[in-house]
């Protein structure tokens, strides 16, 4: 599809959207799989998890 044909989102995505892939395997990691399908917003869940860690390292570098 050229970029004449993009919608403004699409573009906007193109220049600066990062996906990234988790894969999990059924028999090893069923826990994980759980618990993501029992969240409603899977990446906001998954993006909240890697937030709170962030501040937890900011905190035990600070104190």
């Amino acid at each position: 599809m050229s970029k004449e044909n993009l919608t403004p989102q699409e573009r906007y995505a193109a220049k600066y959207k990062k996906q990234y892939s988790l894969p999990c395997f059924t028999n090893t990691e069923q826990d994980i799989i759980q618990k993501l399908e029992s969240v409603p917003n899977k990446a906001g869940y998954i993006k909240q998890l890697i937030r709170a860690d962030i501040a937890a390292s900011k905190a035990k570098e600070q104190g």
